[in-house]
């Protein structure tokens, strides 16, 4: 079951520092690069006081970690939750650098949120958290320096407050230019037709492209989720709607099963005025979490936090795809677990990179003062989503490896280019 005290973040950082030393010996990294990318840039913790409802004030604190910005403006996820702390902010900064540099984009990797437990504050209260943060964010974030994006328990209504409270912060004059400040908004506010859902579809469109190197399709496929928020629920209407089907869903409530398959749709309505959860849902009966991993199904969708694979339920797996729908899903031991026993996993920073393509999109959208269109979007992403897989297939195919150590060899990779090309100052 879904870990909702306290997993091990240590562990969380020391699998992205494994995964990177792991490549920088393969690729001999250069020396001088591999000191600067093994580390962050800036380490941003603020503490800031807001009133609650019943008058009283409380002090919450927030974090911001950059890590690189050599091929762009740090990009990265806010989240709300009660794990979040300086080391998991480090880590799923590190990883978005190497997801931005992988999926080919403009961007460096940053990531960071406030230490809270959401679902115990009132929707005025979570305002005026958001609000405050911005604010003690201050300067370290901007449209062409930083830009956030939803991620866990955030969404399109944070990054509307972020942005409004950002733009009371500056003068009149640059305010019509820098909506792009976040992304993942309401459409309304800026925001672009099919982010909601991108996610969710690069998890799905990864699935699909994966198979089809094999010769099959997703019809008839069985797949699980853990986590049924944004991801879980867009990979399983996607998946679904391509012939494939849902067996079991687990979260920190409950975790159910249905081997005739789950309806999608039917299971999102019932988590919607439950603020997420899949527990009581008439379409499936509850089983114990202990046996989630170890159903027999094809393939398996970890969409929630990290380190949910483990040394301790790896061997369970009976699927032969993982598609890592949440960032860093799979420990050290995990993965080595799975590797051993023939599983091929779709990599976090390819899998789950669809947000962060639907984010760059976006950007540029408000920065060229345009409008796009949902099906010119969707193409966008699945255009971008398939050169990407097919770039690391053939990484995979010329390093006889898995498609995590490909993945990564092109992602840092690229970054070394970046500071050969351009030196360092001074």
């Amino acid at each position: 079951m879904i870990d909702t005290k306290t997993p091990n973040k240590q562990s969380m950082y020391d699998t992205v520092m494994s995964q990177f030393n792991k490549t920088a010996d393969i690729i001999d990294l250069n020396p001088n690069i591999r000191k600067i990318l093994g580390i962050t840039n800036n380490e941003i913790i603020v503490h800031f006081p807001v009133k609650m409802d019943n008058g009283n004030v409380e002090v919450f604190t927030g974090y911001r970690v950059q890590h690189n910005n050599a091929l762009g403006p740090y990009k990265g996820g806010l989240r709300y939750h009660d794990t979040v702390d300086i080391d998991a902010a480090k880590a799923l900064a590190m990883w978005m650098t190497w997801k931005t540099s992988l999926a080919g984009l403009p961007f460096g990797g940053a990531k960071g949120g406030i230490k809270i437990d959401p679902r115990k504050f009132s929707d005025s209260e979570l305002e005026r958290i958001t609000r405050r943060f911005t604010y003690a964010l201050g300067e370290n974030i901007g449209p062409e320096h930083d830009i956030p994006a939803p991620d866990v328990n955030t969404n399109p209504q944070t990054m509307a407050w972020i942005v409004d409270t950002y733009m009371s912060t500056i003068s009149s004059s640059e305010r019509s230019h820098n909506q792009h400040v976040v992304t993942g908004k309401p459409v309304g506010a800026g925001g672009l037709e099919g982010r909601d859902r991108a996610t969710g579809f690069g998890v799905y469109l990864s699935i699909k492209l994966l198979l089809q190197t094999q010769g099959l399709a997703l019809h008839n496929k069985t797949f699980i989720v853990q986590g049924y928020g944004n991801v879980g629920y867009w990979a399983s209407h996607f998946l679904t709607k391509d012939g494939a089907k849902l067996i079991a869903v687990q979260d920190a409530h409950a975790t159910l099963y249905n081997e005739n398959g789950i309806d999608a749709e039917a299971l999102s309505q019932h988590c919607e005025p439950r603020k997420g959860s899949i527990a009581g849902f008439e379409g499936a009966r509850e089983i114990d979490a202990e046996n989630f991993f170890g159903l027999d199904c094809d393939i398996v969708i970890p969409a929630a936090l990290g380190n949910q694979i483990t040394a301790e339920n790896a061997y369970k797996i009976k699927a032969t795809i993982i598609a890592e729908g949440a960032n860093g899903p799979t420990d050290k031991d995990g993965e080595q677990i799975l590797l051993e026993n023939g599983k091929i996993i779709i990599p976090d920073i390819f899998c789950n990179s669809g947000g962060v393509i639907g984010s760059y999109f976006e950007w540029l959208q408000n920065r060229n003062g345009e409008m796009w269109q949902l099906e010119e979007v969707m193409e966008k992403i699945e255009k971008k989503i398939t050169q990407n897989f097919h770039k690391i297939h053939s990484e995979v195919l010329k390093q006889q490896t898995d498609w995590r150590t490909a993945a990564f060899i092109l992602a840092i990779s690229r970054v070394e280019t970046a500071y050969k090309q351009r030196g360092i100052f001074p």
